[in-house]
């Protein structure tokens, strides 16, 4: 499978290859001060999977873990990668051409959800990480 997408104004383009992982929309503070929405949709592939074909995104420490990487000339957010994967990467999902091919499997962080974002989509939901309940 082949993804491609890139940032608002199309200085930044990137392509993945593979089949889309952790695909969640997140509620989380930082994905929503990032994104300046209420919750945020993300997916993963593998980091050796995603390769940028026209100019790369700025990067900044967003944690003490956490590396995101936006667009320097429109602000688009792109990624996400946490140091304790480094062989996974997420990808903002609303950047990809198509982002049908990469549609939420679920919510995280839910105990951060804003109190009028009702949402009765039917996906599990997380209070935190998947694995953390």
């Amino acid at each position: 499978m082949s993804l491609q997408g890139g940032c608002y104004c199309g200085a930044v383009r990137y392509e993945a290859h593979g089949q889309p992982f952790n695909s969640t929309l997140c509620h989380c503070l930082d994905c929503r001060k990032a994104s300046g929405a209420p919750a945020f949709a993300w997916f993963s592939v593998k980091t050796d999977a995603l390769q940028w074909t026209r100019r790369e995104p700025r990067r900044f420490r967003s944690s003490a873990h956490a590396e995101r990487s936006f667009c320097q000339d429109c602000g688009t957010t792109l990624t996400w990668q946490d140091d304790r994967w480094q062989d996974e990467i997420d990808i903002a999902t609303a950047t990809l051409d198509d982002p049908e091919q990469a549609k939420p499997a679920d919510h995280t962080y839910v105990r951060s959800r804003l109190g009028w974002m009702n949402l009765h989509d039917g996906l599990p939901e997380f209070q935190t990480t998947r694995s953390a309940g």
